[in-house]
């Protein structure tokens, strides 16, 4: 049973005061109760909570957490589940900067789906598409961890997307044949062999700086990818099942990979691409200290841009250029290359590693085309629609 009571009672100062008291009993039949100001207030939340225990969503605001506790328990719960220290650390920069200060303070029991919808307005407004997607995201999974905990009874983060499917999301950069042929031009000896198995083997930077000797097998002209390098530089499993995979590499690579291994000094970590302490190399000093100069050498360069948005203007009054491509761009050429000699789809999905055939369609898709066999399928419609 429920019912709603007026309640009236003498302040501290004299004054005469009124609320509305909602008494009801919960999902799992414990009597609980309510106050409003307004009887048209508790009589308007007391039809959405009848609702709610009957369909049993219903949580009591006197036993709800805040969306800030909630985000805690998700990231303890990450870290007790073994993910790796860069997804906990962008978890946690997630929850600091792009939650708990929208969000924070609200109790589960109180967020709704405008309020979520909201919360992703003000992101939109103050923050990137992918950060404020990326922040929607984690705010569904902070729901659904304390919907496991029993702490809410649905997730109503659910479904909410930023913006229309795919309508932020840029289109893949891929570095022309002659940009890839300029960039191998301008490495040295040292740098060759690392840039000629990205572009030929479409490795993800961590496989790469993970890449051991005993994983490259020259008579079978393959490499075997079994480990990653983290971003602290440690060795460890690959994401995910899917990145276990074996890559076919062309003569030319195993030429260089041959005079690379006879070339380099071996070190006991025995990595392909190690640091002179023969470690792993970190990704950011590979980028700045290799990748970029051999662009820039290249003539594959942009303008570089300050903080505010302004052009980097050196001492001498000369704009800074930077590289023109990510080291992910290489990743995109070498399935470019196998999609130019027509791959089937499954190859390409496993050979580029991905968890998914429709990851691989939705990232490649548009390249996947063959005209003369699509003008054949066109003039056989024709034929057999009109006669």
């Amino acid at each position: 049973m429920s019912a709603i009571r007026k309640r009236e009672w003498i302040s501290p100062r004299g004054e005469p005061k009124t609320a509305w008291l909602v008494d009801y009993r919960d999902n799992m039949g414990k009597r609980r109760a309510k106050q409003f100001t307004r009887k048209k207030d508790a009589e308007a939340w007391l039809v959405s909570a009848a609702w709610q225990v009957k369909q049993g969503t219903h949580t009591a605001d006197s036993q709800s957490i805040t969306v800030a506790q909630a985000a805690d328990l998700w990231i303890t719960q990450s870290e007790a589940n073994g993910l790796e220290w860069s997804t906990i650390k962008q978890y946690r920069e997630l929850a600091r900067l792009h939650i708990v200060p929208l969000m924070g303070h609200h109790k589960l029991s109180r967020v709704t789906r405008p309020t979520v919808e909201s919360y992703r307005d003000a992101l939109v407004a103050t923050r990137s598409l992918a950060m404020s997607e990326k922040a929607v995201r984690a705010l569904s999974s902070i729901f659904s961890e304390a919907q496991r905990r029993g702490l809410i009874a649905q997730n109503v983060a659910s479904g909410i997307k930023v913006g229309g499917k795919g309508r932020h999301k840029g289109k893949i950069e891929i570095p022309t044949r002659n940009e890839l042929r300029a960039l191998l031009d301008a490495c040295d000896t040292k740098q060759k062999p690392f840039i000629m198995t990205a572009i030929m083997t479409g490795m993800r930077s961590s496989e790469l700086r993970g890449l051991r000797w005993q994983d490259i097998d020259f008579d079978g002209r393959r490499v075997i990818v079994v480990e990653r390098a983290d971003q602290r530089c440690k060795i460890g499993d690959l994401k995910s099942a899917a990145a276990y995979r074996s890559i076919p590499i062309p003569p030319a690579l195993i030429a260089v990979l041959k005079e690379w291994k006879l070339a380099s000094v071996r070190h006991k970590s025995d990595l392909v691409f190690a640091s002179a302490k023969g470690t792993a190399r970190g990704h950011h000093n590979l980028i700045r200290d290799l990748y970029n100069p051999i662009q820039v050498k290249a003539g594959i360069t942009r303008p570089a841009f300050d903080k505010t948005g302004q052009p980097k203007i050196d001492k001498n009054g000369e704009r800074v250029l930077k590289g023109k491509y990510g080291l992910h761009a290489l990743r995109h050429a070498a399935a470019s290359g196998w999609i130019a000699q027509k791959v089937d789809l499954k190859r390409l999905q496993t050979w580029i590693g991905h968890k998914s055939i429709q990851i691989t369609l939705d990232t490649y898709g548009h390249l996947i085309e063959d005209k003369e066999l699509d003008a054949a399928i066109a003039e056989a419609s024709q034929s057999y629609l009109l006669g």
